[in-house]
């Protein structure tokens, strides 16, 4: 079995952190391939490296010294090398560094260097070879990612290097300057490392045990959920759970690699698998996979007697366009259409955007209600439980809850409802208490 494995700036925050990165690589040789991310929080008083180098550029660009602040970053590196003995020299590293910053250096590279030093200290303390990502993800000069440079790149290190540790979060335009991916690009180049050698298994440690069935700020203790499939996966990402964003999920799924969401500071907890698909399992029981939401909402309808509902709708959502507005749901009636779509999205432009519908579609009536939130229930398994919605509106119904929307995806992985936002955390934890507590 081959194993990609990717740790978080919580999981190489400090000394102690990469103490426990070598216990659980060594654990299991199959762990070949290694990414890190730059050195994060060691407290909630803390800063992240990538958040100090930031602000280092911040200084430049106003034109005031960021040494103390520079220097503060080699301070965490250098702490991290002594107290793991290690023999990089951080001094003159940082003393290139200077130099270069002092030529003219892009905000890119600056930040970049926290994930290459954390790499090569890693790499050392490992005892694996340290391979930069400007040598093997590449960018174009429109600074899309080239896939297929890049996985025949990790690929050729994979062959010629064996086992080695690789930066995440940059990449090189063809320039040969360093590019950044955005926040969270360290999971991105996990994934691509991963797809790149075909790897059986992606492991994401990070400092939660896995992806939670519920938002733990509103459900007390919520249950972990031990296996799921992408498509839940992407329904719960879409709705506002905190898991990985879309772009660090499409390599590994396109090549069917399974991934697996770990803990660095639990190894024992098997965490999150997720696959593209399951069969059995021992949350067969457990229909429900997931609850998430959002607020931020608001339900436009339309009214027109014997209205030629194609037509209208049709012209709707090409003004919907227009606007860079997508609908997140769409209901029908016989003389009139509603869509859910996002506050933030449209911002004041809401007006201009009633006012042209009202002048193509003539309706007789344009109605607009905010505060809505949406709640989704998610699990590839509602679709063979008879009486799910049932039993989902009756608890919302009991608990006071007012239904404003219904919805349900074609492929009938999630009930959706809209709620006012002042019930929004009810009806989350009425839910989780009815289906999963």
């Amino acid at each position: 079995m081959l194993k990609v494995a990717k740790f978080g700036g919580s999981s190489v925050a400090g000394a102690e952190q990469f103490k426990k990165v070598k216990a659980i690589v060594e654990a299991d040789s199959d762990r070949r391939i290694i990414v890190v991310s730059a050195a994060g929080k060691r407290s909630k008083e803390d800063h992240k490296i990538t958040d100090l180098l930031y602000l280092c550029n911040a200084h430049r660009t106003y034109g005031v010294s960021c040494e103390d602040i520079l220097s503060q970053i080699e301070a965490r590196f250098r702490e991290i090398r002594d107290e793991l003995g290690l023999s990089y020299d951080i001094e003159a590293a940082f003393a290139a560094l200077r130099q270069k910053m002092d030529r003219g250096m892009s905000v890119d590279e600056l930040v970049s260097r926290g994930e290459f030093f954390t790499a090569q200290l890693m790499a050392e303390y490992l005892g694996r070879p340290f391979v930069d990502a400007a040598d093997c993800v590449f960018f174009g000069m429109d600074g899309q990612l080239d896939r297929e440079k890049t996985y025949a790149a990790i690929d050729a290190a994979f062959r010629e290097k064996g086992p080695f540790v690789l930066p995440g979060f940059y990449g090189r335009i063809p320039t040969g300057r360093p590019k950044l991916m955005p926040r969270g690009g360290g999971d991105i180049t996990g994934a691509l490392a991963a797809a790149a050698v075909n790897a059986d298994v992606y492991e994401n440690w990070t400092d939660v045990s896995g992806i939670l069935m519920a938002d733990p700020r509103i459900v007390k203790d919520p249950k972990p959920i031990a296996e799921m499939t992408y498509g839940e996966l992407r329904e719960l990402a879409f709705m506002g759970a905190s898991v990985l964003q879309e772009d660090s999920i499409l390599p590994v799924r396109e090549k069917g690699i399974a991934l697996n969401i770990r803990n660095t500071n639990e190894p024992d907890d098997p965490g999150t698998m997720i696959r593209e698909r399951i069969e059995g399992g021992e949350e067969e029981d457990r229909f429900i996979t997931g609850i998430a939401g959002r607020k931020g909402f608001m339900v436009l309808t339309v009214t027109k007697h014997n209205m030629e509902q194609s037509t209208a709708l049709g012209q709707a959502l090409a003004i919907l366009d227009q606007y860079r507005v997508r609908a997140e749901h769409i209901t029908l009636g016989l003389d009139s259409f509603a869509f859910v779509i996002s506050q933030a999205a449209l911002g004041d432009g809401v007006f201009d955007l009633i006012a042209d519908i009202k002048k193509t579609c003539l309706p007789d009536d344009v109605d607009l209600k905010d505060g809505l939130a949406l709640v989704a229930s998610v699990g590839r398994k509602m679709t063979f439980r008879p009486g799910v919605s049932g039993r989902l509106f009756k608890a919302i119904g009991e608990a006071g809850v007012n239904i404003r929307t219904i919805a349900q995806g074609a492929d009938e992985l999630a009930i959706v409802i809209g709620v006012e936002e002042e019930d929004y955390e009810t009806a989350i934890r009425v839910m989780y208490d009815g289906f999963a507590g």
